[in-house]
């Protein structure tokens, strides 16, 4: 995928499993990708039965990396975070822990690169078919819903995300920190054009690639890395201009948090450093069956938003 493209949604993906711990049932929706995965990959081609236990037996050793390997790493960015909360936070800090998650996320991209590749061999000629389709199919929508936005539009839903975000780990917000957002939002530049338009070439790539000529796995090894590392300069520009703008917001914001959100703020991050403790525990558990796994001693509780 597009490096520059896909910088905050990489960030937004991987928090998303990360956030899943706001909820009391983070553990058992964590438990049940192996059945939640399959659902995904259905929805852009159907796959027959011997497909579907191949991509079973697929996904295990995959989620068993993820569980061992990953998921302490997110512990560790977790701590890091909750160690400098006492801390004034700076773009810089705040930087930092983007680019932790920017780095999780390309372990993640390359080790799911490998089963969905084996997948792909698996296909019919006709199952390629209805794949490209269905991605060409999301690229016209996508189209509809974000070109046709006015500029106020585009404001206004960013807006409306980065309040979302923001009550998500402080709780309500101030009216001034309200209008920092709007701020913030008014500072972002449109890259939707950009964007489509990078996935409308790789798409095309993807067709070609996808007729599964003799070395078609290891191409698209090539291509995937090309299109991560070598970003349009005009979207480059778009990039690094809203990511300066996304650091300087969360450290405003941060720094000027109240107790009561300060609060907030920590038990969100204590019930996720809970949860993932509790997962890697299970995995080292799964891995050595006659180890005991202790339970945290406070449950999850959902937060007023769940």
């Amino acid at each position: 995928m597009h490096k520059a493209v896909t910088h905050w949604r990489r960030f937004c993906l991987i928090c998303g499993l990360l956030l899943l711990a706001a909820c009391s049932s983070t553990t058992f929706v964590y438990n049940r990708l192996d059945f939640l995965l399959p659902w995904y990959v259905d929805d852009y081609v159907d796959l027959n039965q011997p497909q579907k236990q191949y991509l079973d037996g697929l996904l295990e050793p995959f989620l068993a990396w993820h569980r061992a390997r990953e998921l302490p790493d997110y512990l560790e960015i977790l701590e890091g975070v909750q160690s400098n909360l006492d801390r004034p936070q700076t773009p810089a800090m705040i930087a930092a822990v983007f680019n932790q998650f920017e780095q999780a996320w390309l372990r993640l991209e390359s080790e799911s690169l490998d089963w969905l590749l084996d997948l792909g061999a698996q296909l019919s000629e006709d199952q390629i078919t209805e794949l490209m389709e269905e991605l060409w199919e999301r690229q016209e929508e996508y189209e509809e819903e974000y070109l046709q936005r006015t500029d106020e539009e585009f404001y206004e839903e960013s807006y409306d995300d980065a309040l979302d975000n923001a009550r998500e780990y402080l709780g309500p917000l101030s009216d001034a920190q309200r209008e920092v957002l709007r701020q913030f939002s008014r500072s972002l530049l449109r890259a939707d054009q950009a964007w489509l338009q990078a996935r409308a070439g790789w798409l095309t790539q993807l067709g070609v690639l996808l007729e599964r000529k003799p070395g078609w796995q290891e191409r698209v090894r090539e291509a995937v890395a090309k299109q991560r590392e070598n970003p349009a300069p005009e979207y480059e520009r778009i990039y690094n201009h809203n990511l300066v703008s996304i650091y300087d917001v969360i450290a405003e914001i941060l720094n000027g948090r109240s107790e009561q959100q300060d609060s907030h703020l920590r038990d969100r991050l204590a019930s996720l450093q809970q949860d993932l403790q509790s997962l890697i525990a299970q995995g080292a558990s799964a891995e050595n069956p006659g180890t005991m796994v202790s339970e945290p001693a406070t449950p999850s509780a959902p937060g007023p938003n769940d």
